[in-house]
């Protein structure tokens, strides 16, 4: 089941946002995250907000389907305009997500961009990403996005070798992740992204390392490298607790990271974030870069979370309400925040020092700034960087990442 939404205060009906949220707005940059919750099947390890059924039904009979589906978010997008009001940045980043954004047609992903065109106009040199299940693309479909204004997209491989495919229910046969790579090059895409996992039941140092290779002759300009994460109420968990398969301890992990991080280096990779690199930096994820720093973006669709100015809110979850929502002119926003300076200050810690060039020794209080001493002396942060006022994580230090910034955040 997807994971629950957190508490906050009401959204209030029309969506608006304290004048303080939108105080300085030119300086930072203004993204979009459009999120589809729509998959064939659902993978056994997935937890995100994402329904197989073609259609929903939701409150007061509001039908949520995938035909219907971009129709909802052009108005959010629409509704977005209005709670902004003056608010004339162009938007930098598009990053279309799920789910699996390419079951809906590719005429479908390039109205709802089109949308953010005419309300807010796209800034000359912008990023639009979508991902994409590699079994639900062709050449046509990629051309269409591509002509529609995409020039970005990150496919979902995971793994090269068949039998952790399996292990994570993952439906795509081996090594049409990496012909899917050729076609979006054929098709004009600049930037291509290839998703991988490790850590999955079953999978060796050997599997892994034919992942990769596989992923790096693909010819992508970005490669991002998760540790699989099992999430209580997923099928994954399920069958680890009945014994089924084996729970991977964190050392693999650790070996498996240090594995990924050696083969994308050689093959002209440079990290730039704990669990991406790129071949350079136009290369890199622009839009993740946007949640990393902190700036601001709008999530449209079901579950979708947004952030302008310090103020965080996050959209009622299932695909009818939120129908349901927007046909009675209401936001769909279920929740939100308005983050103190402390929670900013934490915030920053916690995002930046996961980036290559780490977070300002100057937001450590005094016992976070000893910790972040402690840290160089062990080699978990680089000392020439701390010397000039950066805490930066070294090799050892990403990953330790977490407990890292559990200390410098103090």
């Amino acid at each position: 089941m997807p994971s629950a939404l957190p508490d906050g205060e009401p959204v209030p009906a029309d969506g608006s946002l304290p004048a303080s949220a939108l105080a300085d707005a030119a300086s930072r940059p203004l993204g979009f995250y459009l999120h589809v919750p729509y998959c064939a099947t659902r993978c056994g390890y997935c937890d995100f907000n994402t329904y197989t059924a073609t259609e929903l039904r939701g409150t007061g009979g509001v039908l949520a389907s995938r035909d219907n589906y971009a129709d909802l978010v052009v108005e959010e997008v629409r509704l977005a305009r209005k709670v902004l009001g003056d608010d004339r940045r162009p938007v930098r980043t598009v990053f279309v997500g799920g789910g699996t954004p390419t079951l809906l047609a590719a005429s479908d992903l390039v109205r709802m961009l089109g949308a953010i065109r005419d309300e807010f106009g796209l800034a000359d040199d912008a990023e639009v990403t979508t991902e994409a299940n590699p079994e639900s693309v062709d050449p046509a479909y990629l051309a269409e996005l591509r002509a529609g204004g995409f020039n970005r997209i990150s496919f979902g491989m995971q793994s090269a070798r068949q039998h952790v495919l399996k292990v994570l229910d993952r439906t795509h046969t081996p090594g049409r992740p990496e012909a899917c790579v050729a076609e979006a090059r054929a098709a004009g895409f600049e930037h291509v992204n290839l998703d991988l996992i490790y850590g999955t039941p079953g999978e060796t140092d050997e599997d892994w390392r034919a992942s990769l290779d596989a992923a790096i002759g693909a010819g992508p300009d970005h490669v991002s490298a998760y540790a699989l994460i099992v999430e209580d109420g997923t099928q994954l968990a399920r069958r680890i607790r009945r014994g089924e398969v084996p729970m991977t301890d964190d050392d693999v992990h650790a070996d498996r990271y240090l594995i990924a991080d050696e083969v994308l280096a050689g093959a002209g990779f440079d990290w730039y974030e704990v669990s991406n690199w790129a071949t350079s930096e136009a290369g890199r994820c622009l839009h993740n870069e946007l949640y990393w720093r902190g700036a601001d973006w709008w999530g449209a669709g079901p579950g979708a979370h947004s952030h302008v100015g310090g103020v965080r809110w996050w959209n009622v979850k299932h695909p009818g309400a939120y129908a349901a929502a927007l046909a009675e002119g209401r936001s769909p926003g279920a929740g939100r925040e308005v983050l103190a300076d402390e929670d900013r200050r934490v915030e920053r810690i916690l995002l930046e020092l996961r980036l290559l060039d780490g977070c300002p020794v100057s937001l450590l209080k005094p016992a976070g700034l000893a910790a972040a001493r402690k840290a160089v002396a062990d080699g978990l942060l680089e000392s020439v960087p701390f010397d000039g006022g950066r805490a930066v994580l070294t090799l050892r230090g990403r990953l330790l990442a977490d407990a890292v910034v559990r200390d410098l955040v103090d």
